[in-house]
């Protein structure tokens, strides 16, 4: 073994130069539709060019465009990772309900609903340290308006997606595979819908939307890493508690979504990234690994990114050890053994500890270590960066462990 495969979660900091240029973007008659120009898509052309190359300097061998790609604001700020796919999709209109704002939603045995964010269970049960500025919790921005589905859903991304293709290929080496992000349906139809009659008819709809955003990736020799926090992080936004039972039954409904969407794909150049929700706070109310595991193990993808390394959830890697058989054995393992929920930087023996624990559950080969999730927004630019050099060297480390 020469070597263990390193990659990100997605975001990664952006230069100030990019932000500018991107806020004075100009608004489509939407309200959410960023306009771009030549000089917008040289400067993000170069933008992507040097976000890869120091990646490669600090041994990451499976590189993305950092996400840089996608706006992630808008007229309105959204205040959600998810926003670009707005700007992707049309049938869309800011009617949608706020869901910092909205009122709670209660759930009942057999009828699974998500709640407003204030009304999240954990949120609820630290309510004094989530109100308190000073906390040190981050929950990223408010948002004042969503959209919500009020058409038909169709795709509307075709010459953003191509351009996020075209700038990474551009940026990778000739020996390189990198990866572009994309939303999976699941996460994409937690907005209002005013169109479908059900949600089932909702999520099947950004199921065909999405299809057109995976599809250009893969054709042109990229990993598309399907975004779907929703399976795991759901769970905190059911209020009260639901049985697992009902969950897995919720949570299925969008394992199906992901594996129609990706019909016809290369299975190995499709990864699935799970979390449990980007924010800084105590997710004292996470589900567990163990009840979800077997039922993320049924997509159909050649790679799963997952938390491994926040302190929430690192002790569950002997989770995946008990449920190998489980394990199909084409599966990759993209364990974050960097996490995004903290300024620490990790020492590289720490990395190389948290790396060899799955090696040997499932084999070096079928192992990249990655970040918890992505980095950009959520750690100070220099801060990430460190984690980032601390990523490569843990992996050179891990090699001589193994």
């Amino acid at each position: 073994m020469t070597q263990i495969e390193t990659t990100t979660a997605g975001s990664l900091p952006r230069t100030q130069a990019l932000i500018d240029a991107n806020a004075a973007r100009t608004f489509a008659d939407d309200g959410f539709t960023l306009e771009s120009t030549p000089e917008f898509e040289r400067l993000l052309a170069e933008a992507v060019r040097d976000v890869v190359a120091r990646q490669r300097e600090l041994g990451i061998t499976q590189p993305g465009d950092g996400e840089f790609g996608k706006a992630m604001s808008s007229a309105v700020d959204y205040g959600a990772w998810w926003a670009y796919s707005f700007q992707r999709t049309s049938g869309l209109s800011l009617t949608g309900a706020n869901i910092f704002t909205q009122e709670p939603v209660r759930s009942a045995p057999g009828d699974v609903r998500l709640t407003s964010f204030p009304d999240r269970r954990d949120w609820v049960a630290f309510s004094e340290a989530y109100q308190d500025p000073t906390s040190g919790i981050s929950t990223g921005k408010n948002a004042t308006e969503f959209p919500a589905t009020v058409a038909p859903l169709s795709y509307a991304g075709h010459d953003a997606i191509a351009s996020d293709v075209r700038n990474l290929k551009s940026a990778l080496g000739d020996d390189e595979r990198g990866f572009l992000t994309a939303i999976a349906p699941g996460s994409a139809a937690r907005i209002d819908n005013q169109h479908y009659g059900s949600e089932q008819e909702h999520i099947d709809a950004w199921v065909e939307v999405l299809r057109e955003e995976y599809r250009p990736i893969t054709d042109a020799g990229l990993i598309v890493q399907l975004d779907d926090p929703s399976l795991a992080e759901n769970w905190d936004q059911i209020n009260p508690e639901p049985s697992v039972e009902d969950y897995l039954a919720f949570t299925q409904i969008r394992i199906d979504a992901i594996n129609e969407a990706i019909k016809g794909l290369p299975k190995e150049q499709v990864r699935l990234h799970l979390c449990w929700g980007s924010w800084h706070g105590p997710h004292s109310t996470d589900i567990e690994l163990k009840h979800i595991l077997q039922t993320v193990l049924g997509a159909n993808v050649g790679q799963i990114s997952f938390e491994a390394a926040n302190a929430r959830h690192e002790h569950e890697w002997e989770v995946w050890e008990e449920n190998k058989h489980l394990i199909p054995d084409d599966l990759i393992l993209v364990p974050g053994v960097i996490s995004h929920s903290t300024n620490l930087v990790e020492h590289p023996d720490l990395v190389a500890q948290r790396i060899a624990r799955f090696a040997k559950i499932v084999g070096p080969e079928r192992v990249i270590a990655a970040t918890d999730c992505g980095l950009g927004g959520r750690v100070h630019e220099q801060i990430a960066w460190a984690k980032l050099e601390s990523l490569g060297e843990g992996a050179r480390r891990a090699v001589a462990r193994l």
